[in-house]
Parts: structure tokens; sequence; C-alpha cells
């Protein structure tokens, strides 16, 4: 009985036929953030923080020069003069590093910013796809360890996106 019951099931699974589209993948947060909008948001951002990237972009060729400087003429320089371009460098790498916090908050303040409200097209042009392929189950993209000619979604969505 047992054994008739084990063929019955090993039966029953191969007679249910697997299709490919049972299962896909999405990068959701690539496939928004190559949407045009997404590039046109990050763009204005660019320009708002332009003059900031400018500055850090100074400060940062600043203080290799005066590394430089320090590390070739070292030995010829004064006590003073030494002390003066350490404080030099501390005071330039705090005024760096404050920019470049400053620009990365404004980065994530946009795209956070963006993300929400995207959402709701993201959400339909997810929908839209899952019910074009008739896909049971969604999964992250950046979760899969091994896929095999499984059914990548992203670039439709981001198509979706764009065409809205």
């Amino acid at each position: 009985m047992r054994k008739l019951t084990g063929a019955l099931c090993l039966l029953g699974m191969l007679s249910v036929p697997a299709h490919a589209t049972e299962v896909a993948v999405l990068d959701w947060r690539e496939a928004l953030m190559s949407s045009e909008a997404a590039q046109h948001s990050m763009n204005e951002l660019r320009n708002q923080t332009s003059g900031q990237r400018q500055r850090a972009e100074s400060l940062g060729q600043e203080l290799q020069q005066l590394q430089q400087r320090l590390q070739q003429d070292s030995d010829v320089m004064s006590e003073s003069e030494r002390s003066r371009v350490h404080q030099e460098l501390s005071q330039k790498g705090s005024e760096f590093q404050q920019l470049r916090a400053q620009i990365q908050q404004a980065q994530q303040q946009a795209e956070q910013k963006f993300l929400q409200s995207a959402k709701p097209q993201l959400d339909r042009a997810i929908e839209q796809v899952v019910s074009k392929y008739d896909v049971q189950l969604l999964v992250d993209r950046d979760s899969v360890v091994h896929m095999a000619d499984g059914l990548d979604l992203t670039q439709e969505v981001t198509d979706i996106l764009n065409d809205k």
C-alpha cells in the first residue's frame, strides 16, 4: 500500500506542469531608478548641489596638494610652517567631510522623496507585468542565488514606468 501511495504521489507531482512564468525576479530599485522620471529627479539634485560638489572637488584637490607638500617639503619646513599646514589640512579636511555629508544627505532625501512619490506608479507597473506573464511568485532579484533561464521583469517594469 505504501509503495502504491508513494507511486501515486510521484506521478501526481510529475503530472503538474511547471511553467517558467510561475516565478519571476525583479530588481524594483533598478527598475525605478532607471526610469526617466528618476533620471530627471537626480539631474535636478545634481543641479541643486553643483556648487557644493564643485567646492568639495576643489577642497579635495587642495588637500592632496597640501599632503604632497608635507611629504616632499617637511624636512625643510620650519616648525611653525609645518604646524600651519597641518592646521590648514585639518580645517579643509573638516570642511570637505561636512560638504560630502551634506551632499550625501541631500541625495538620500531626494531619493527617498522620489521613491515615496513613485511608489504608486511602480506598484501599478509591477501589477501589469505580473498579470501579463501570469506570475505567481515575484522575488527580489538581489535575493536570488541562482536563476537558469528565468524571467527577469526589471526592464519591462522600467519601460512601463517610462510610458506613463
